[in-house]
């Protein structure tokens, strides 16, 4: 009781003169939030700091309920106000974008997020094209036109735009919207005679017309049409869970002069007047008086919906006691008036994957495994290699939960998820070509072949020297320069030495520098008559050794195709080789050539100039005269027969 009195001290003291609101505000408070509306040119940040003052914040309109609630308090605001010019006012809300956040275009908020917090809410009213803008903090007002009659039923736009700075407020502010929230409120008090009501919440606002009164406001209370000297104090209270009322009982200014004639004497329902000009409150029949003796409350203590979400109440027989239930897949929270999901997936009932959904869950399978069969909750290995699913190109093998591809001999495993087999060039390993001479790649596999003098070994990939071939003189030299340029196709090879047979026949022996080829690959073999140059000069077919075939009654050879066609595959390949070659030299030589006649032009030139710069003497212009007697001394100097030198 003590704390009581001393809240109320608190309260007298520090609001202002009963009946004096506060100038250019208008308030409206509904369910368990407060609305305020202000006049005032301020930036954002200066309207968020006095909302915060007094403890709240600029408004959110999260809902079109709740933004009809903040059209209502600008109603108010602008019903006393002379109509303005033809122009938009503009009062902020708690809407805004920090600089480092862009605009998301998918979102309803666009990026934008509340004050208080919030930023995925499903209500928009924009009034145009929300501005891509990441250089600079955004905030949102709410757009008005101040030259028409203000209507609650006609939802104000969103306009975004710079926040403003203290001192310039920004294009067309003329005001803000705070709000407030709070644990609960009072109904307001009915007068049963006649007298005035002024309220005084907590965020310093002052109203005599509240619809809902919020927790730890002051009614001042006036009884009479002229007398103010009796004023009554009452204290919005807390009186239980989610029970709140003013510290009162009784209807307020009762006059036996208008008993029940005035405002229902006061009460919520039903009034009583006696014989003697007084009265009493009563209910309808299923209802009961509160303990203020003015209210009436159902005698169901669930038709005031005390559950929340999905608890549904059952109220106890001849009791005011109720029980909040929940359904299946759900439990009570804490407060015993609202349920929570149940997470089943804790007691570990799939055999595998448990995924937890409101009001129950689904079991999953691992990768690799399904479902063995439709609604159960076992799982079987899934089998990646079966004919409709198998991702490999070549081999697959199945395993627990997953699977492995293998390739063919000749081929490795490629692609990014390695289940595509690309063919191995064996012709350019690092370990250097399998064949004694040439080498084709082909897929999955290669053939080897030999250079003219020599004829493949029985294992496929030797080369051995043929006793009927023809060999270059001063031991094939170019042989051994052809097989350095062509690389690793055409590497060199190095002759078998001789050696006797035990009837003393020479012979020489083949040497094989890598392993056979596989049984299945056909070996080549070289007849005498291939031994003879044939074609141009320098081209030489590939010679083999000629062995008998076998025939059918026909006279068709039964293996001679393969053979002809190696000899010609081999034949044709030489051909090209010595023709680049060839080329090769001849160009070069064609190069030289002309660089050695452009050396010898020059040198001829220098030689040339070097003589045309060579000094002159000046005796070069003159001619020597002849000694002459001393006899002919005095001769006529001009005597045309005087003879000279000149």
């Amino acid at each position: 009781m003590a704390t009581s009195a001393g809240l109320l001290l608190l309260l007298l003291l520090g609001q202002p003169q009963a009946g004096a609101g506060a100038a250019g505000e208008a308030v409206v408070c509904v369910g368990t939030a407060c609305y305020t509306a202000h006049w005032g040119k301020l930036s954002a940040a200066e309207a968020q700091l006095h909302c915060g003052r007094k403890g709240g914040n600029l408004a959110t309109v999260k809902t079109e309920e709740e933004a009809r609630h903040v059209q209502r308090a600008l109603v108010q605001l602008l019903q006393p106000e002379v109509p303005l010019a033809a122009r938009m006012g503009k009062f902020w809300i708690g809407l805004q974008r920090e600089k480092s956040k862009c605009l998301d275009p998918s979102l309803p908020l666009k990026g934008f997020s509340w004050v208080g917090g919030g930023n995925d809410t499903p209500y928009a009213n924009w009034h145009k094209e929300v501005r891509s803008s990441c250089v600079s903090k955004r905030c949102v007002s709410l757009l008005l036109d101040l030259s028409i009659p203000p209507n609650a039923s006609r939802l104000s736009k969103w306009s975004e735009g710079p926040c403003g700075s203290p001192g310039s407020p920004g294009s067309n502010i003329e005001g803000f919207v705070c709000k407030f929230i709070f644990k609960g409120m009072c109904r307001p008090l009915a007068l049963g005679g006649p007298g005035r009501v002024n309220y005084s919440t907590p965020f310093e606002a002052t109203s005599s017309s509240l619809e809902a009164v919020p927790f730890a406001s002051m009614a001042n209370v006036v009884c009479g049409e002229e007398d103010d000297s009796g004023w009554l104090y009452f204290l919005c209270k807390e009186k239980g869970p989610d029970e709140f009322d003013w510290d009162s009982s009784g209807p307020l200014c009762v006059s036996s002069k208008y008993g029940c004639s005035f405002n229902n004497g006061g009460c919520q329902q039903d009034c009583f007047e006696g014989g003697d000009g007084s009265f009493r409150c009563g209910c309808r029949p299923g209802f009961r008086l509160l303990d203020d003796l003015v209210t009436c409350a159902s005698r169901d203590p669930c038709s005031s919906s005390p559950c929340r979400g999905a608890a549904t109440c059952v109220s106890e027989s001849h009791s005011k006691a109720y029980t909040c239930r929940c359904p299946q897949g759900y439990q009570l929270d804490p407060s015993q008036r609202d349920c929570v999901d149940v997470d089943e997936c804790q007691d570990a009932p799939c055999a595998q994957e448990c995924v937890n959904t409101l009001g129950g869950f689904r079991c999953e399978c691992w990768v690799g495994y399904e479902p063995r069969d439709p609604g159960e909750g076992a799982c079987e290995d899934m089998d990646e290699c079966a004919p409709s699913r198998s991702p490999c190109a070549q081999g697959c093998t199945n395993t627990h939960g997953s699977f492995f591809c293998s390739c063919e001999e000749g081929y490795v495993l490629a692609g990014e998820d390695s289940t595509q087999c690309l063919d191995v060039d064996e012709c350019v390993s690092l370990a250097g070509s399998p064949c004694d001479g040439l080498c084709l790649n082909t897929q999955g596999t290669f053939h080897c072949s030999c250079l003219p003098g020599w004829e493949l070994g029985p294992d496929g990939v030797s080369c051995t020297t043929s006793p009927m071939t023809w060999e270059p003189q001063a031991g094939s030299p170019q042989e051994e320069d052809m097989g350095d340029k062509e690389g690793k196709h055409v590497p060199s090879v190095t002759k078998p030495s001789p050696t006797r047979d035990p009837e003393g026949n020479s012979e020489r022996a083949p040497t094989t520098r890598r392993p056979p080829l596989p049984p299945s690959t056909p070996v080549p073999s070289a007849s005498p008559e291939m031994l003879a140059p044939s074609g141009p000069p320098g081209i030489w077919k590939e010679p083999s050794t000629h062995q008998p075939m076998a025939t059918t009654d026909h006279g068709e050879s039964t293996d001679g195709d393969i053979f002809a066609k190696q000899d010609e595959d081999g034949t044709d390949g030489q051909q090209l080789l010595l023709f680049y070659i060839l080329g090769t030299v001849v160009a070069i030589l064609l190069l030289l050539t002309l660089a050695l006649g452009l050396l010898a032009c020059r040198k001829q030139r220098a030689k040339r100039e070097e003589k045309e710069r060579k000094p002159q003497s000046a005796a070069d212009s003159y001619c020597w005269a002849p000694e002459r007697a001393e006899s002919r001394v005095m001769e006529n100097q001009y005597s045309p027969t005087s003879g000279t030198d000149c």
